[in-house]
């Protein structure tokens, strides 16, 4: 999987990917021994003291108790006592979260910066080794040696891309990473090497599969036949998942759930269900209520997270922003670990005059399990005053009467609103729009924040633009 020049550090991280294997076959059969979690925990509080994140002389002396303390129980024990770390203060923190120098890392990563700054995230050699065994192992449930994959992930600065393909090399799987440009939206070239290589398995963000598969529809070219789609990077519910399966005639998948900052958090098994990497983590639940550990018994609230296996950059009790409900029932796949449902972000609800709007109910309207006609492939709502604007990309060109006959539907959705759905060419790049679109922030733009219209590229904007002038002189029902 890596060729290493040094035999030493070679003959080690072999070391480290065999046992951790092991590792990971005991948490899917159950068997884990807590103590062996606990001594993962305190050595993640010593390579803390490293950190620059952290307060050391509290650390220090939960660092000492910890190594004190019997390894069955430290762990609930001691998590509690410490500090939670805010998503603001990770950010801002930058390099000093690193206990090791630059230059023992193997790979230089930033997060997306969905939701602030990006946040320093480098690959070293044994974190990834141990991300790839983790997702590798529960992939390997669903792929085989014969599967031919597409990676189409463009974000360059985020570690994503080239996890995906470690994993696919660890599983021996072909795959592919080709480019596409975001200015000239050509899939052409995709489109004959998914075609000429037999590619079927897709890797990526649902917006780029969404792009390509509309620019084979304006193109004259054939919808690519994958049987596998690995999706990521944007919250994608079951309406949406529903929607990928009938434009593709694949089996769709929430691949993965995580962050650049974190690692790979949970990820899918061949029944469609994310489950929680509990040999890896220390994971919490956190709400008005109070914070408990995720136990396997059903909850919801923001995901905190503790990492076990990234001593280069460890995170303590670090707060995701993400909304994630635990179902609390076994998987009929055998797997032992919790399952994890993501809910989006905390500001991934629209909240209009006091209701709330999950991306997830408006897609069910927008997509619903018996549909016939034109098809919305991709959206996008704005939002500004009392108006919201559906922009959405078609699979064949529309009509003013299909457009407000969609608005229809969904419209109750918005109770005290005036809803228009305008058919676009094209959306703004949804995957990779850094900190304004993209991977958890749904397909959300507040335009009540006058910051956000420099995020609309024309002609788009002047769709928008057009739009909101036509709903402010409409004369209110």
């Amino acid at each position: 999987m890596l060729l290493l020049r040094d035999t030493t550090t070679e003959e080690a991280l072999l070391g480290t990917a065999r046992e951790h294997t092991g590792l990971v076959r005991d948490s899917h059969a159950g068997t884990v021994e807590p103590a062996a979690l606990g001594r993962k925990f305190t050595a993640t509080l010593q390579a803390a003291l490293e950190s620059g994140l952290y307060e050391r002389d509290t650390l220090a002396g939960l660092a000492d108790k910890a190594l004190a303390a019997a390894p069955e129980s430290v762990i609930a024990d001691l998590v509690p006592q410490l500090p939670f770390l805010p998503k603001q203060s990770l950010s801002v923190g930058g390099h000093k979260a690193f206990t090791r120098g630059l230059s023992e890392f193997l790979h230089y990563y930033e997060s997306s910066g969905t939701t602030g700054n990006p946040v320093a995230a480098p690959k070293a050699l044994d974190d990834l080794v141990v991300n790839t065994i983790n997702i590798g192992e529960q992939w390997g449930r669903i792929l085989e040696r014969s599967d031919r994959a597409l990676i189409l992930i463009n974000a360059p600065f985020a570690p994503a891309a080239y996890q995906f393909e470690k994993v696919l090399e660890y599983l021996q799987v072909m795959s592919l990473r080709p480019w596409v440009d975001n200015i000239t939206g050509d899939y052409t070239r995709v489109l004959r090497l998914t075609r000429e290589l037999g590619v079927n398995v897709f890797v990526g963000p649902p917006s780029r599969l969404l792009e390509m598969v509309q620019f084979a529809y304006r193109n004259d070219e054939p919808v690519p036949a994958f049987d596998k789609l690995l999706l990521m990077a944007e919250q994608t519910g079951p309406g949406f998942v529903r929607h990928l399966e009938r434009l593709t005639g694949a089996t769709a998948y929430v691949a993965a759930y995580g962050s650049s900052e974190t690692g790979t958090t949970a990820v899918t098994c061949e029944r469609g269900n994310l489950h929680l990497q509990t040999q890896s983590y220390v994971l919490e639940l956190t709400d008005d209520s109070g914070t408990r550990f995720v136990d396997g018994s059903p909850d919801r609230g923001e995901l905190v997270v503790t990492t076990l296996d990234m001593p280069g950059r460890p995170l303590l009790r670090y707060r995701t922003g993400d909304l994630v409900e635990i179902p609390g029932t076994p998987c009929p796949c055998g797997v032992a670990t919790p399952l994890l449902r993501t809910l989006g972000r905390s500001q991934d609800l629209i909240v209009l005059e006091g209701n709330g709007i999950r991306q997830n109910d408006f897609e069910a309207a927008l997509w619903p399990e018996r549909h016939s006609g034109p098809t919305v492939l991709n959206y996008m709502l704005v939002i500004q005053g009392k108006a919201v604007v559906c922009l959405a990309t078609t699979d064949v060109p529309v009509d003013e009467a299909w457009a407000r006959a969609t608005a229809d539907r969904v419209q109750g959705l918005f109770p005290g609103y005036e809803l228009a759905l305008r058919p676009v060419e094209k959306l703004p790049p949804l995957a990779s729009l850094g900190q304004y679109l993209g991977w958890k922030l749904s397909r959300v733009l507040d335009l009540n924040d006058a910051r956000n219209w420099d995020r609309l590229p024309d002609p788009i904007r002047g769709v928008v633009e057009t739009t909101l002038a036509d709903l402010a002189s409409t004369p209110e029902k």
